[in-house]
């Protein structure tokens, strides 16, 4: 079992940064893929970064890229997206997510562990 736990959420006005951290309680085959999603009120999860370990592949949702960047360290087994040039749009739960393997495809069903969730609220 692997445990995620996410930290850095918060209120940032429009135009502002966040970083938020996901921390793995262990590394292992099935948690290789590691994934943010959002879920603003009212609207469903979506995925918003992916990156496989080792930091080969990347995927972005159209609506962050160029603005949110997803990185590790991996001797804390932490992931990270840097969230910059926010918006109101933004505003939402991110979850931090994990799978065995990345894919083009934001299937929730895929993910086999989830974090608590953070809130990020960006006031325009």
């Amino acid at each position: 079992q692997v445990q995620l736990v996410e930290s850095g959420g918060g209120s940032v006005q429009a135009g502002g940064s966040l970083r938020l951290s996901c921390a793995a309680s262990r590394y292992t085959a099935s948690s290789s893929c590691v994934a943010w999603f959002r879920q603003a009120p009212g609207k469903e999860r979506e995925g918003v970064a992916a990156l496989s370990n080792g930091g080969t592949y990347t995927n972005y949702a159209d609506s962050v890229k160029g603005r949110f960047t997803i990185s590790q360290d991996k001797t804390k087994n932490t992931v990270y997206l840097q969230m910059s040039s926010l918006k109101h749009a933004d505003t939402a739960i991110y979850y931090c997510a994990a799978r065995d393997w990345c894919t083009s495809r934001w299937n929730r069903g895929e993910y086999n562990y989830w974090g608590q969730g953070t809130q990020v609220t960006v006031s325009s």
